[in-house]
């Protein structure tokens, strides 16, 4: 072999040995991830104060410095009670640790009262489908249904028929001038779609029909992305403007709003079977992956001219993560290919160094930004970015696991569809 063969072999090497050596970095291994929330979900059981726990504490964040989750109380109020329940079922989905099924119980349970009450806004779609509607798929436990159906008909009072969609936050209603509807709502739809197969009215299907066909139709712009919030006038139902509470600007693209949108849009195609909400999500999905940097964690608003000296948002990348595992089920060729791909590069990032939480911290990941005007939630870890993210895994996992793709499996939480869906070209 001559000098030069051999040169050439020994750089060949380095070379070969460079590019394993990154794609290391950004490998993801499921279980891994999985046994990582698993501990890190008993460390918080046991910083939440053991077997003398208050129940009605539910963890919302952890920011600046701090390693223990702040607490917030289980009210109306608060939106986010529901995710850490939702946590403890999936924990309990991959352990079939009775322990873990006993905490996420009397988590649960705090929130039943939710139910049987007038809605603050939309999220009681959070709060109820995160904790009970992970629970009855679970357990079957038929408590868990009726606890559900009551809440749907009291998220049903929120439906404004003038307008065609749900009122969302009832207190803004003055501050923004009129009926307001933001883009996390359509997410709340799915409790609607569930009762309505389930024993509920089959009225709260039209109502979720209703409300996503408007807001496809006002709260997006030309290219897909969204407005943040729409205002309609509640007596006419005529849009007045679409805006922004939460993000940059009113022309922005705040990044949660649009894996809200992803989300949303990929659970109503899959209630509805109406392909028109397939290939919205799709729109949706592409022009979010279009803008988002090398790491896949999307700055917390696309337009932000701080742009890269500003906060990313991890709980943006965790949600679009667990929407592309389920969208990419509902397409073909490239479209499949390319968001299982992506679903699984976001994954491996957030489960890299760069944005895993530290060991001595109780959450899973750290730097998603909650409310960026407001000041609060910035660069921290949220709750609801941790819930998300188990849920992306636990998809992913049923999905390699599987030899063929179950969208029974891959649907969380309500979902009890068979894997017989017949899938329409995209």
């Amino acid at each position: 072999m001559t000098p030069y063969k051999v040169l050439s072999l020994l750089i060949s090497g380095i070379i070969l040995a460079s590019c394993s050596e990154k794609k290391s970095e950004l490998s993801l291994d499921v279980d891994d991830a999985l046994s990582y929330c698993h501990g890190k979900i008993s460390r918080s059981l046991t910083q939440l104060g053991g077997s003398e726990k208050d129940y009605t504490m539910m963890p919302r964040n952890i920011v600046d410095s701090d390693t223990l989750w702040n607490c917030r109380k289980a009210v109306q109020e608060e939106w986010c009670s529901g995710f850490w329940p939702g946590i403890l079922w999936y924990d309990f989905e991959v352990t079939n640790d009775p322990e873990i099924r006993d905490e996420a119980e009397k988590y649960t349970s705090q929130l039943e009262y939710l139910a049987t009450l007038s809605p603050y806004d939309h999220d009681l779609g959070f709060l109820i489908n995160c904790s009970y509607g992970n629970a009855y798929r679970l357990t079957g436990d038929n408590h868990c249904r009726e606890v559900m159906l009551e809440a749907a008909d009291s998220l049903a009072t929120l439906f404004n028929p003038n307008v065609g969609t749900f009122l969302s936050w009832p207190r803004n209603v003055e501050m923004f001038g009129g009926h307001n509807t933001i883009v996390d709502n359509v997410i709340n739809l799915e409790l609607l779609f569930w009762a309505s197969r389930n024993g509920g009215n089959k009225s709260l299907y039209d109502m979720a029909v209703s409300h996503a066909d408007k807001t496809m139709e006002n709260q997006f712009r030309p290219d897909g992305s969204c407005y943040h919030v729409a205002i309609y006038n509640p007596e006419t139902g005529e849009f007045i403007k679409g805006m922004t509470h939460q993000g940059y600007a009113n022309n922005s693209t705040w990044a949660r709003g649009q894996a809200w949108a992803i989300y949303g849009y990929t659970m109503v195609f899959r209630e509805t079977r109406d392909p028109k909400y397939r290939d919205f999500a799709c729109k949706l999905a592409d022009v979010y992956l279009e803008r988002l940097p090398e790491d896949m964690v999307p700055y917390w608003d696309f337009d932000d001219p701080d742009i890269p000296e500003c906060p990313k948002d991890a709980s943006a990348a965790s949600i679009v993560a667990s929407a592309l595992i389920e969208l990419q089920d509902y397409c073909s060729d490239y479209h499949r290919e390319q968001y299982r791909s992506d679903a699984e590069k976001i994954l491996a990032t957030l489960s890299g160094p760069a944005y895993r939480s530290a060991a001595n911290k109780a959450s899973f990941i750290d730097h998603a930004t909650g409310h960026k005007p407001e000041g609060t939630e910035i660069d921290a870890s949220i709750i609801y970015a941790d819930y998300y993210y188990m849920e992306a895994l636990l998809r992913l996992k049923h999905m390699q696991d599987s030899s063929a793709s179950s969208l029974a499996s891959l649907s969380y939480p309500l979902s009890n569809l068979s894997a017989s869906i017949t899938l329409q070209s995209r």
